[in-house]
């Protein structure tokens, strides 16, 4: 397999000036998943995507497993955040279920994929935040969208390549309407504006982690994919 750079080694100018501005909030964030990051980059799927290695299957299994969670997200989250004082997040702009559910549809040629056990852990644990630790799910909100507005960028055009190569189209999914900058610090300033004590503070930045450990999971079950 080719080696291939870190996504969170790289930057734009545009994205370094950005970080020069981060609030304090974004900043823990930043610092407290950096670790993380790094070891799911780290893992083979990842790898294989970075190196255009993937394959088709892997690709539609990724974007299936991803659909409820987000459908979920998009259903709970604006209420939590408008509830904890963000009430100026970009959420029509950052969905991405109605992209999800339109990659799924143009990518069912491919075989079924098994129903996946990390996804179901994971939109189990969404559910739970919702109804008990709102700020915690904000967490989630956070590293998924940033997520898809950052490196997601960079695994987007290993995507289109790998499903191009066998004649299959684009996926809508890391493809936003509004300029990616402008997004990303309409959700900084969002995560900004929430209003949470300290244990909470703590909360939102343990929970973070935790959302990584979760996409751990699922990148797992898409290498065993063949």
């Amino acid at each position: 397999m080719t080696a291939t750079p870190s996504i969170s080694d790289h930057a734009t100018s545009s994205d370094a000036q950005l970080r020069r501005g981060f609030g304090p909030r974004v900043r823990k964030l930043h610092a407290r998943i950096g670790k993380a990051h790094h070891q799911a980059e780290g893992m083979s799927f990842s790898k294989a995507l970075l190196a255009g290695e993937a394959t088709p299957l892997q690709l539609a299994a990724l974007l299936r497993a991803l659909v409820p969670a987000y459908r979920f997200i998009e259903e709970q989250a604006p209420a939590a955040a408008a509830q904890l004082g963000a009430r100026e997040l970009p959420w029509q702009s950052l969905a991405r279920s109605a992209a999800l559910a339109h990659d799924v549809a143009t990518l069912q040629a491919l075989p079924a994929t098994p129903a996946s056990a990390a996804a179901a852990v994971w939109l189990e644990r969404l559910r739970s935040l919702a109804a008990q630790a709102p700020h915690r799910l904000m967490a989630h909100v956070y590293v998924r969208y940033g997520g898809d507005l950052s490196g997601g960028q960079q695994l987007a055009q290993q995507a289109a390549v790998i499903l191009e190569r066998h004649g299959l189209p684009s996926p809508g999914f890391w493809v936003f309407e509004r300029p990616i900058g402008e997004l990303k610090a309409a959700l900084h300033d969002g995560f900004e504006q929430l209003q949470l004590s300290e244990a909470q503070e703590e909360d939102l930045l343990a929970e973070a982690e935790d959302a990584f450990h979760l996409t751990q999971a699922l990148l797992a079950e898409l290498a065993e994919l063949t």
